[in-house]
């Protein structure tokens, strides 16, 4: 349990811990965000980068069977979801899943472990005034990143399907299909109810990662502010472990969720109203 939630007061250990690394570069840069998000990202590159070059037609390892089971499982995922060519659709969903299942793993990684990497090899008082989110699913700029990216790919989509002129055509005939002179006047209605359909995508995708990892974090810090000390070190550790396993299900379950409404948002805008 840390030192710091003992001494500091919860609300001074809960504020610590949910405070950005920021490099100024005209605005706030999260350069926590950013550093473990593009360690992750490299990793998954990594992994299954080298387990496909390694691949045997004959009697597979144990890590690429795993790989494996992993490619297909997304695969058929989509191919349930999707009837179009998944060749691109499949990729994007499986990375996806796995680089938001890498970064909300991070909530499970002790809270005052680089605090205590840093008072290690620095001291205490630069540990004190030293921040590092781990978690880069907790921060809404990562969310709204990653669904503003599913965003732009869907209307790369609706254009690939439909496109340009059919898109825009779309846009100021549906939901209210109509002829004549009516189709002038509902062409407005139209186009602000697919921009609002457009926009609540993204924004729904964003806001119900980020909540559920928000909420994951803050848990587990109230957890270790209130149960700080040697006093209760082993309630602790007991509260911890449990939402632990339980958060497991929560880091899984955002991520295919994310995954799985994103190629529902692909088929949809491949399809017409």
């Amino acid at each position: 349990m840390s030192t710091e939630a003992a001494t500091g007061g919860l609300n001074e250990y809960i504020a610590h811990h949910l405070t950005h690394n920021v490099v100024t570069f005209g605005t706030g840069f999260h350069l926590d965000t950013w550093a473990v998000s593009l360690a992750l990202g490299l990793l998954f590159v990594l992994w299954f980068g080298l387990k496909a070059r390694k691949a045997t037609a004959g009697v597979p390892s144990k890590g690429q069977a795993f790989v494996e089971i992993i490619v297909e499982f997304i695969d058929g995922q989509v191919k349930d979801t999707f009837h179009g060519d998944r060749r691109t659709v499949t990729p994007l969903a499986l990375t996806i899943f796995m680089w938001i299942v890498f970064m909300n793993t991070m909530d499970l990684i002790p809270l005052d472990l680089p605090g205590w990497l840093v008072q290690t090899t620095a001291g205490h008082e630069v540990a004190h005034h030293t921040y590092f989110r781990m978690v880069p699913t907790a921060d809404l700029n990562t969310t709204f990143a990653l669904s503003v990216s599913v965003f732009f790919i869907l209307i790369g989509h609706a254009i690939s399907a439909k496109g340009g002129f059919g898109f825009g055509k779309e846009l100021l005939t549906a939901p209210f299909h109509a002829h004549g002179p009516m189709a002038f006047v509902l062409a407005p209605v139209n186009l602000f109810m697919n921009i609002i359909e457009w926009l609540v995508k993204p924004v729904s995708l964003a806001m119900r990662l980020f909540g559920n990892m928000y909420g994951g974090e803050l848990v587990f810090m109230l957890i270790a502010g209130l149960l700080a000390g040697w006093v209760t070190f082993v309630p602790g550790i007991i509260a911890n472990t449990a939402w632990a396993i339980f958060h497991i299900l929560i880091i899984l379950l955002q991520a295919f969720i994310f995954m799985i409404l994103t190629v529902v948002y692909i088929a949809g805008a491949r399809e017409s109203h």
